[in-house]
């Protein structure tokens, strides 16, 4: 359950300008009731400016009456009408300079230990091309002699869940 940006000072704000109870404070700004009823007597954020969750669009005027007439009713936090950004899902990631290096390393230890790994499942996880894959694994790459088999997700190329994830997947289709 979302909750609001800065949960004291919307708390502060509360206390001073409504008469809702601690109790749906606390459960609307996600602190404990203590921390309410200390924010309300002072001994917490007595420095701290209080912030309106009405004009940060976190509150309704009318949802902070429904609840003062109820004390039985908790707080909503009003949804945004702003879209929420898209997030990237396929391209390229950035690698480091100080982990281009160690690519071929990755690429080596998942051609040691799978050797039947589809080349794009490769070329996926470690970001790499499949003419890089492909000599690694016909040991034509150009230093071939000084790579060393080191897991990719202890060299920080991918995670050890993304790892996982592949692996698991080309088992099943094997079978």
């Amino acid at each position: 359950m979302r909750k609001p940006l800065m949960p004291k000072a919307t708390a502060s704000w509360l206390v001073e300008n409504t008469s809702l109870s601690f109790n749906q404070i606390s459960n609307f700004v996600g602190l404990h009731l203590l921390e309410v009823q200390a924010i309300a007597d002072g001994e917490v954020s007595s420095g701290m400016l209080p912030r309106n969750p009405i004009e940060n669009g976190e509150l309704t005027k009318d949802e902070i009456i429904r609840c003062e007439n109820n004390q039985n009713l908790f707080l909503k936090i009003k949804t945004s009408e702003i879209p929420l950004p898209q997030s990237k899902t396929k391209g390229a990631k950035y690698t480091p300079l100080s982990k281009r290096a160690d690519k071929p390393n990755g690429i080596y230890w998942l051609v040691k230990n799978f050797p039947d790994l589809p080349e794009s499942k490769i070329c996926r996880i470690i970001g790499t091309t499949k003419k890089t894959v492909q000599s690694i694994k016909d040991r034509s790459y150009w230093n071939i002699q000084n790579l060393r088999a080191q897991n990719p997700s202890e060299l920080g190329l991918c995670s050890r869940e993304e790892l996982e994830i592949i692996i698991t997947k080309h088992r099943q289709k094997q079978t």
